[in-house]
């Protein structure tokens, strides 16, 4: 008879498989003649950080918008939390999601841009409760306790009602952060974030995706800032001519490249 507490003992040492959050396969981006993205492969785990590097044009940016349905895939196909992302799949054969099933798909993943794209008209309290509001039509009260809890959380519980003009890139920025996690999305996507801010404002910002990070949120950050993806990243992906030159830990990445366009790249930004 075999020993149940040897076998539970073997079990037990067995290493737990964690299924990909987001798993990337294969894709392809066309625009036009121009190939963008030649055959992205990625994982990323559930409350990983994942940060990709590269030189501008090398497809990281455009790497996000597929993951969020603001690109078509020219080829490949991307899932988020096992949902296939803009199609669904019928006997083999992918058919486009309609407008309705594309948006719910989409409420499920934050994004923040470059440019912050806050309503100029509207607060910062009206900017972060404006999409639980209208989206998924929750009560404006609780909406609003949401909303300052989430400005409190970024630092900014004294702008509440201040609007956009009134307030510098980044705590703009912050605002942002504040308003794509009001929609409570499985996965943050940012596209280098801290960009368009003046050295002095990065920081802050940096410092709000450090929290974030560590209150356990799936992350896939674009950036070139080096320093936060040798502090908080998980993985490291760097990406050229669209396609991943090379991957892994980052403090190993960066201490010791192994492919040259790395180290060339590393070595113009460090």
């Amino acid at each position: 008879m075999p020993d149940a507490t040897h076998t539970s003992a073997e079990q037990a040492a067995q290493p737990v498989t964690v299924k990909p959050l987001v798993e990337i396969q294969g894709v392809h981006k066309f625009f036009g003649d121009h190939h963008v993205l030649k055959g992205i492969d990625m994982t990323v785990k559930p409350g990983e950080v994942s940060v990709i590097i590269g030189p501008s044009g090398s497809g990281k940016s455009t790497l996000l918008r597929c993951i969020n349905l603001l690109e078509t895939l020219s080829a490949g196909r991307i899932y988020v939390h096992n949902d296939l992302i803009g199609y669904r799949e019928v006997n083999g054969k992918l058919h486009d999601l309609n407008t309705k099933q594309i948006a719910t798909q989409r409420r499920e993943i934050g994004m923040v841009f470059q440019r912050f794209n806050l309503f100029p008209h509207k607060t910062a309290l009206q900017n972060v409760i404006e999409a639980p509001t209208q989206v998924k039509r929750q009560s404006k009260a609780a909406a609003k306790l949401k909303a300052l809890e989430l400005l409190e959380m970024v630092g900014l519980s004294d702008r509440a009602n201040f609007y956009p003009s009134q307030l510098s890139g980044g705590q703009q920025q912050r605002v942002a952060i504040a308003r794509a996690l009001a929609m409570e999305p499985e996965l943050m996507l940012f596209d280098e974030p801290t960009s368009a801010l003046d050295p002095e404002l990065v920081g802050d910002v940096l410092e709000v995706m450090k929290n974030l990070a560590k209150s356990g949120m799936t992350m896939i950050v674009v950036t070139h800032e080096i320093g936060f993806a040798r502090e908080v990243g998980d993985t490291l992906t760097f990406m050229d001519g669209g396609v991943v030159v090379e991957s892994g830990n980052p403090r190993e990445i960066i201490a010791n490249p192994q492919h040259h366009r790395t180290k060339e790249f590393l070595s113009r930004v460090l």
